[in-house]
């Protein structure tokens, strides 16, 4: 499978590419996520739980970082393990460009499923894969974007996760 788009953050370029090498945002925007840790330099582990269809499981894999001009781009190389579910794999090529009023983040990803997933077909492989990237990409502007006005003392909804800009303050920008 390959998916490709770009989405428009409110928010610089150092911010966005400081929150995809923090394991900490990887956690907050991975859904499912529920540990990740890990450097840029040695990679991430991550344990992340998900409903594909039918299939259900804990899925524990490894995340390395190549290919780093900083600020401007990277990739990302995974793989899963699901058990009995199976397994994923991928790359993703990330690309930032600033533009007038914040980043523009440009992503190319390339991935594969085994075992019980391959078995769902592609079109709910897909479907899923399609949800999980605009998921991730949702929450990453989230937590780099300042809050608006009023939002501060606002607590997000169950399924909002963690309150907009929470990333800006933890790296002092907010």
């Amino acid at each position: 499978m390959k998916m490709s788009d770009s989405r428009d953050i409110a928010a610089d370029r150092a911010t966005v590419w400081a929150a995809l090498l923090s394991p900490e945002a990887l956690k907050a925007c991975v859904p499912g996520a529920q540990e990740v840790t890990g450097t840029p330099e040695d990679g991430f582990e991550a344990t992340v739980v998900q409903k594909v269809g039918p299939v259900k499981a804990t899925f524990k894999g490894v995340v390395t970082i190549s290919n780093m001009i900083e600020p401007e781009s990277l990739t990302l190389t995974g793989e899963g393990k699901g058990g009995a579910a199976g397994f994923a794999k991928g790359d993703a090529h990330v690309r930032l460009e600033e533009i007038e009023g914040g980043t523009r983040l440009h992503y190319e990803v390339e991935a594969s499923v085994g075992g019980k997933l391959a078995q769902l077909g592609s079109r709910i492989v897909d479907g899923f894969a399609k949800k999980m990237a605009d998921q991730f990409f949702a929450r990453l502007e989230a937590a780099v974007t300042a809050p608006e006005e009023g939002d501060e003392g606002a607590a997000p909804a169950p399924e909002e996760g963690p309150k907009k800009g929470w990333f800006r303050r933890v790296i002092g920008k907010g």
